[in-house]
């Protein structure tokens, strides 16, 4: 007869109740230099797909699927991206975080800056009220080396003042159809809100500070595009009116500044 274990005896692994998943809330910053954008692209490397492998790794799971409050494109940067992960783990917070950051795990241009457990009615997408971004432009003769990466370099002189009067007509909820790109997937509307939008400068580097309730497939990046324009005298303040007209499409009169001077600063939540 077979021994019957005694009620101080461990439970066997197979006889344990299974663990739930647990939802995390994570704050991540990337030099996207060196990736085709956020989102996993197969045959190309991007941060999800990096840090979802990872993920895996230190929880012994065959997969791990992160979802982010939104996606950057190939060379753009964050400062304050979220996703949120359901794991099945005993681990921390802080014990997630610190084997994120080890040596060794994630490459050294993205870092877990926060980690929090959430409830399961949190969305990293969904659950948010609004995002603001960045964009950095050098405007001098010559562009530091150091700056190549995080700044578009603009040589012509730009007019602040007149950038700053076209800006404005940006704030506000309005239809951005003429200032957004095509994502190959549908959408259900065009028209966001802006919420506050800056325009500062300092020495050589202007800084363009938008937020919003959303933004559309390269909507900043246009608007700053647009800015640009002004600024160098090729269009009037007053012809953004125009071009948030509803049904007015995009044409080239709206360039897409270059990628590598955006940065996804913060995103918030209730």
């Amino acid at each position: 007869m077979a021994d019957t274990p005694s009620p101080t005896s461990p439970t066997p692994d197979t006889q344990r109740p299974a663990l739930a998943p647990r939802r995390f809330r994570m704050v991540c910053a990337y030099d996207g230099t060196a990736y085709f954008g956020w989102q996993t692209q197969p045959g190309y490397t991007s941060i999800q797909e990096t840090i979802e492998q990872v993920l895996a790794g230190i929880v012994k799971a065959p997969k791990v699927d992160i979802h982010s409050s939104g996606r950057t494109d190939h060379g753009v940067h964050a400062k304050g991206q979220v996703f949120h992960v359901d794991l099945v783990t005993r681990m921390t917070e802080r014990s997630l975080k610190m084997a994120l950051n080890a040596n060794g795990r994630l490459p050294p241009d993205i870092r877990i800056l926060s980690c929090r457990e959430v409830s399961q009615d949190f969305h990293a997408r969904f659950s948010a009220h609004g995002k603001e971004y960045r964009y950095y432009v050098w405007n001098t003769r010559i562009l530091p080396p150091d700056k190549r990466l995080y700044n578009a370099h603009i040589v012509r002189p730009l007019d602040v003042e007149a950038m700053r009067r076209a800006m404005q007509y940006f704030v506000g909820k309005h239809d951005f159809a003429a200032f957004s790109a095509n994502p190959n997937r549908p959408i259900e509307s065009t028209v966001r809100e802006i919420y506050a939008f800056t325009v500062t400068k300092r020495g050589s580097q202007i800084c363009f500070r938008v937020q919003g309730s959303g933004f559309l497939y390269k909507m900043v990046r246009s608007m700053v595009g647009f800015l640009l324009r002004v600024g160098a005298g090729q269009e009037k303040p007053e012809s953004v009116a125009d071009l948030l007209s509803p049904g007015t499409v995009r044409t080239a009169r709206v360039p897409s500044a270059p990628a590598a001077g955006l940065f996804l600063w913060r995103v918030w939540y209730a």
